[in-house]
């Protein structure tokens, strides 16, 4: 979106309260309902409903009514948020035209009351051309939040905090200023980016120069990402200034190597097409000949390369360099503990310095191969036990029912009318047996592997004994 800010010099007041409440409600709502911003904002005088109609004609704010009466803030509306925060602060006074554009950012030119020129760079993750950049970048880490507003904001502050080290390290970049929400303010570079540059006097030193930055880069634990021509800039004096570290990660980062040789590979392929460079070295200094070497042999190795104490990745807590990265760095440098000292001696007094009890030897599988079956077995005789004892208590049952069953033949025998009662009982038990399994026989499945199931399954095995 193009930033407009003559529409600045007519927001009141109101109109930023109720453009601050929209942020604040954004922080759990994707579309914050009016009701809610009017609760927010809570307006002296009311009015809140007329603020947002004039907000959402100078297109600061998005109304959604989809599901519910809403708004959202749009990218120009927490610019002016930004802008009138830095204003506030003193930071700059006046905004002028804009000097680049990426597909994550804008960049304007910016002064103050004494008139010194300064860069303003807006972040504007979420563009149509870039929006794999959550995948791309580690900016959420553990958050769960996915707004686009939010993303920006911390790329800001990630390269403005990535910017003062550099700076304070000696590293060619610009000089950072003042950082708020995604806005970031620094010293304007004189000069022109290394794509535009068709002829150098010295091709060869600033080749050397910007290889030299990389892996100094690298010592001090930390690799650029996009480190190619559009990022660097050179001034007429062919001084080298290196921009935009938002997308900076660690050497300890899993893609760390594959991000280091494909930096020095755009470096390379660049000025060879460009400057048509030579990559030579002086190989017998007695002979005084150079010979040509071969790109592989000339270009820094990511694993030669000897990282310095007090690494900025440590400091700025750079993607890839985590908590427990930072401990066993820190247990590696003291080395004081006890129990690290003990284990030391122990593995010197080996020749191969490993302990044998690391690792299992056939002895101690079949130890527990052993272990395992024996196990087994005796769940298997436990199981057993346990089917013969429930077996024995149905026989035992089944013999005892037999028995009264007979005792009662030889009653019905010695009297007529109480053997019609009883054949009267039982065939009324019949049918009511008869009634109940075609009112249970809807529900028979919920039984299954229940206690009536097992049973079944033990009368089954006595059938077959």
């Amino acid at each position: 979106m193009k930033l407009d800010v003559n529409a600045l010099k007519y927001l009141s007041k109101d109109d930023f309260r109720v453009l601050t409440a929209v942020e604040m409600g954004m922080r759990n709502h994707e579309i914050v309902p009016s009701e809610l911003i009017a609760r927010i904002a809570s307006l002296k005088h009311g009015g809140t409903y007329k603020v947002l109609k004039n907000l959402l004609k100078h297109k600061l704010l998005h109304h959604d009514a989809s599901k519910y009466d809403g708004f959202r803030l749009t990218y120009l509306g927490y610019d002016f948020l930004a802008i009138k925060t830095l204003v506030n602060r003193g930071v700059f006074s006046a905004v002028g035209r804009q000097i680049g554009v990426g597909k994550e950012s804008d960049i304007f030119e910016v002064s103050n009351e004494d008139g010194t020129i300064m860069a303003m760079k807006l972040h504007r993750l979420g563009r149509v051309s870039f929006r794999a950049v959550k995948s791309k970048r580690d900016y959420l880490q553990n958050r769960s939040c996915s707004n686009w507003l939010y993303l920006s904001r911390l790329a800001a502050l990630k390269e403005f905090s990535f910017m003062k080290a550099l700076e304070d390290h000696d590293f060619p970049v610009p000089k950072a200023l003042d950082c708020n929400r995604h806005c970031v303010i620094m010293s304007l570079v004189q000069g022109y980016p290394l794509v535009q540059v068709k002829e150098m006097q010295n091709p060869d030193i600033i080749f050397d120069t910007v290889i030299s930055l990389i892996v100094r880069l690298a010592e001090h634990g930390l690799i650029h990402c996009d480190f190619n021509e559009f990022n660097i800039m050179i001034d007429d004096d062919e001084k080298v200034t290196m921009i935009d570290f938002p997308q900076m990660v660690s050497i300890s980062h899993r893609n760390a190597q594959m991000y280091f040789d494909r930096d020095v590979e755009c470096i390379f392929k660049f000025f060879r097409k460009r400057f048509k460079v030579t990559f030579e070295l002086q190989s017998d200094e007695a002979d005084g000949k150079d010979v040509n070497m071969d790109e592989n042999e000339s270009r820094p190795s990511f694993s030669s390369i000897l990282p310095i104490s007090g690494s900025l990745d440590k400091e700025l807590a750079a993607s890839g360099f985590s908590k427990k990265d930072q401990e066993n760095l820190e247990k590696f440098i003291e080395g004081t503990s006890k129990d690290s000292d003990s284990s030391y001696e122990a593995n010197t007094d080996d020749d191969s310095g490993v302990d044998e009890d690391d690792e299992p030897n056939d002895a101690d599988i079949k130890k527990f191969e052993s272990l395992s079956l024996k196990k087994q077995d005796s769940r298997e005789e436990e199981c057993d036990t346990v089917d013969t004892e429930q077996i024995s208590s149905i026989a035992s049952r089944s013999s005892e029912v037999q028995s009264a069953s007979d005792e009662e033949k030889s009653d019905e025998e010695s009297d007529p009318e109480l053997a019609k009662r009883l054949g009267k009982q039982r065939r009324r038990a019949i049918a009511s047996a008869h009634r109940r399994q075609h009112l249970t026989s809807r529900n028979s499945y919920k039984d299954k592997g229940g206690k009536s199931s097992q049973n079944s399954k033990i009368q089954k095995q006595l059938g077959a004994w």
